[in-house]
């Protein structure tokens, strides 16, 4: 297996663990200060992974000022949202409405960047959706307040990702992640000390820390892979995420799929797949950018 595919799927685990500590935390904690805490503890271990021709002191100097907040704010209500969403329905709902992310993006990018989609990418749209439906199955099954946090992240990562593509040639790496990570600790931290703010014990701090070392680690993972592989060879990692949600839903939080959600995730990865293979027979290249993960 090639070092940049494996990198990457080290990459994409090391956020499902991110993701499975967050849920363990659900309860003991409100939304905003688990999202201080990752995001402070991730931002400590990302501060060492700048770019050898970039400084942290500079990452305020941007050409594009308002499109990078933007980005940011997209970035700080995703965050907001796929905690609630973790910590109130199994992790393989989350991340099938999650997952709708790249087939939005196709949506968007007819409405927004005026490209013209042709019927395959149609066809991964409603496959996609279809697919969502096997797992979630509204009207089967009682649907919450999480659901609805995890489709609104997935609408605000696809539009983060057209920022992005419009962002990624112009401004430096440091002040995209310098932005986000700055406005998170802050929306966060209002919110965690206008709300139930409770102590963590130091055991508590540990999770904490590794929800953030294990975000920072997927963030340094990816860089690295991109080192070793183009991003068209790299992306289809993105959906082992998938996998690693039936795994770990199982193994700590007693969350066991049926076989129509199995078939459903199946049919989500698939369609995001099957959108990326158009991508790279249409331009040579994979719009939907696998290194576009926001929340911090």
């Amino acid at each position: 297996m090639p070092n940049g595919i494996l990198l990457a799927l080290i990459a994409y685990a090391s956020y499902s663990g991110s993701d499975a500590v967050i849920k363990s935390l659900g309860g003991q904690f409100t939304v905003f200060e688990i999202g201080f805490f990752s995001t402070l503890f991730a931002g400590c271990f990302l501060f060492f992974t700048r770019p050898a021709d970039e400084r942290w002191r500079d990452f305020w100097r941007m050409k594009r000022p308002w499109a990078v907040q933007a980005r940011a704010f997209a970035g700080i209500a995703s965050g907001v949202l796929s905690v609630y969403a973790f910590t109130h329905i199994p992790l393989a709902e989350v991340y099938a409405l999650i997952f709708l992310a790249p087939l939005l993006v196709t949506i968007l990018s007819t409405v927004i960047l005026k490209e013209k989609v042709g019927p395959w990418r149609w066809l991964a749209v409603v496959a996609g959706f279809a697919g969502v439906m096997l797992v979630v199955r509204p009207g089967f099954r009682e649907l919450n307040l999480g659901h609805l946090a995890a489709f609104v992240n997935a609408f605000l990562a696809a539009t983060s990702v057209i920022l992005l593509r419009s962002l990624a040639q112009q401004e430096k790496r440091t002040s995209m992640l310098g932005v986000l990570v700055g406005y998170g600790l802050l929306f966060n931290g209002v919110g965690a000390a206008s709300t139930a703010f409770t102590l963590p014990s130091a055991m508590q701090f540990v999770w904490l820390a590794m929800a953030g070392a294990f975000t920072a680690g997927g963030q340094f993972m990816q860089l690295l892979a991109a080192k070793y592989a183009p991003a068209n060879r790299i992306a289809p990692t993105h959906y082992s995420q998938i996998v690693w949600a039936v795994i770990l839903g199982a193994l700590f939080f007693q969350e066991y799929p049926d076989w129509l959600s199995l078939v459903g995730l199946a049919v989500v990865g698939g369609s995001g797949l099957l959108t990326m293979v158009r991508e790279e027979v249409r331009l040579g290249t994979v719009r939907w950018n696998p290194f576009s993960r926001t929340r911090l």
